[in-house]
């Protein structure tokens, strides 16, 4: 097949479509269900690590209906903070974690998690992916969050080329529109799931397969 010249206008276009059957990504849907807040998202995005969309969701959703800000968080327990995030990955560490992190905020912030990215970075067990998704989902801030689907699907576009996740936000900084920074997780954590996944992708109903330069690709559907 011929491909065309990459054109990220059109693919994003063709991606909003094809995505839209599909479960959002967990951080955007629960800033859509009004958990947007910066300390909201970095606390989603940490439960979220090592764990999948479906389980991070509920399991977000459970602590919040108990405590939703830095204040109520502090309040309870460590143990008690672990039971209600039990049924996500390394439950415990995140707890002590999460915990951590909130009785900080209220001892030397104000309660509050600003848009402050070296104060975030600056948290035990949180990287550049959290904080770029925090500072983009929460405070309209243009960057990007890359994980394993924006990582290995703009690989296998072809456009760009990177061996890590984090030479792969590098790269995506450098070529794709501003405008994209943020929509990029997005849109790619449901096509990834579902359409262009990492094994067999769905290249023969893929929406933007004229497009794909397919790298590293051996079989399909």
């Amino acid at each position: 097949m011929d491909k065309l010249p990459f054109d990220i206008d059109e693919v994003v276009r063709r991606l909003r479509e094809a995505v839209r059957p599909f479960a959002p990504a967990a951080l955007f849907d629960l800033a859509d269900r009004g958990f947007g807040s910066p300390f909201q998202q970095l606390v989603a995005c940490m439960i979220s690590i090592r764990t999948r969309d479906e389980v991070t969701t509920p399991t977000a959703l459970s602590l919040f209906a108990r405590a939703a800000t830095p204040a109520q968080v502090a309040a309870l327990a460590v143990e008690e903070i672990d039971a209600l995030i039990h049924d996500c990955a390394f439950h415990e560490a995140k707890a002590g974690q999460i915990a951590e992190i909130a009785r900080r905020l209220v001892a030397e912030h104000g309660g509050e998690l600003g848009c402050d990215e070296e104060l975030i970075l600056g948290f035990r067990g949180v990287g550049p992916k959290c904080a770029n998704l925090v500072l983009g989902i929460a405070c309209g801030v243009p960057r990007i969050g890359v994980d394993i689907h924006v990582h290995r699907v703009t690989n296998r576009w072809g456009y760009v080329a990177a061996a890590t996740p984090e030479g792969t936000m590098r790269e995506l900084q450098r070529v794709l529109p501003e405008r994209y920074h943020v929509e990029i997780n997005r849109l790619l954590v449901p096509f990834g799931k579902h359409v262009c996944t990492g094994r067999l992708p769905r290249c023969s109903t893929c929406p933007v397969l004229d497009f794909c330069r397919q790298v590293g690709v051996d079989e399909h559907r």
